[in-house]
C-alpha cells in the first residue's frame, strides 16, 4: 500500500483485515473460473529426471519447504510417472528459493496465447492520476487450482519422495497466461477505470484522495467475494 497518513485509508484497511492475512490458510483455495490445465503435444510421453545431488543446506531447506506445503494441502505424495527436478537459486537476502525445473514438460506443452499486457499500454491508463496504491497478492499462483487431469504432471522428485501440486506452481510455461486470465476475469469491472493488472501486481490509481478511498473499497469488495 502507499505510505501516506490518511484516517479513511487506515479505517478501510481495518474493515478489510480479513483479506489481508499474514499467512496463507491451511486449506486449498476454492475452484475459480480458471484452473490450470497442462495440454501436451500429441504423442508426448511423461517427462522425468533422477534427483540431483544436493548440499546439506539445500536438503534441509527442501525438507522445510515440503513440511510447509504438505499441511496446507498445496502438494501431496505422488505416484505419477512424471518427475521434475528440484533446483535451488539464491535470494537477495542470502536464503534459498526452491524451484521446480519444468523445462522438459514445458517443451512439449501446447502454448497458451492469452495476451499478457504490455507495460507501455498500462502506463497510458495512468494519465491524470495523482494517487496510487499497489496491491501484491500473497503467493498469487497458489490461489489457482490445478485441473484434476493435470495434477500428476506437476510431480517433482526429491530425496524424501515424489510430490505433486494441487495448486498452480511457478515454472509452468502457461502459468502466467492462466493467472492473467483469472485476474482479468475477477477484476474486469475496474480495469482501465481505476486499475491496471499485470499478473499478481494490481495498481489502483485515482485523481484525488476521496476517489482513491472509493476505488480501494470497490477493489477490496471484489477480492473479498473471490
Amino acid at each position: 500500500m502507499a505510505t501516506f497518513d490518511n484516517a479513511e485509508i487506515k479505517e478501510l484497511l481495518k474493515d478489510f483485515q480479513d483479506i489481508l492475512p499474514n499467512n496463507l490458510p491451511n486449506e486449498l483455495p476454492p475452484y475459480r473460473t480458471y484452473q490450470h490445465e497442462i495440454v501436451e503435444e500429441p504423442g508426448s510421453k511423461p517427462t522425468f529426471r533422477a534427483p540431483f545431488r544436493l548440499s546439506p543446506t539445500e536438503l534441509t531447506d527442501m525438507k522445510k519447504q515440503i513440511e510447509y506445503l504438505l499441511p496446507k494441502g498445496l502438494i501431496r505424495p505422488s505416484t505419477s510417472p512424471y518427475g521434475a527436478l528440484v533446483l535451488f537459486t539464491p535470494k537477495p537476502d542470502g536464503s534459498l528459493r526452491m524451484c521446480i525445473d519444468y523445462r522438459a514438460l514445458n517443451k512439449q506443452t501446447i502454448k497458451n496465447k492469452y495476451p499478457i499486457p504490455r507495460i507501455n499500454n498500462l502506463l497510458d491508463q495512468l494519465r491524470g492520476a495523482t494517487i496510487f496504491s499497489k496491491l501484491d497478492l500473497r503467493s498469487g499462483y497458489w490461489q489457482i487450482r490445478m485441473a484434476d487431469n493435470s495434477i500428476h504432471k506437476t510431480a517433482f522428485r526429491t530425496r524424501y519422495g515424489s510430490y505433486e501440486y494441487l495448486v498452480m506452481p511457478s515454472g509452468l510455461t502457461n502459468a502466467p497466461a492462466t493467472f492473467q486470465a483469472e485476474m482479468n476475469h475477477i477484476l474486469r469491472p475496474l480495469l482501465d477505470e481505476c486499475m491496471v493488472v499485470y499478473l499478481d501486481d494490481i495498481l489502483i490509481y485515482s485523481r484525488d484522495m476521496k476517489q482513491h478511498v472509493e476505488h480501494l473499497r470497490r477493489a477490496f469488495e471484489i477480492l473479498r467475494r473471490e
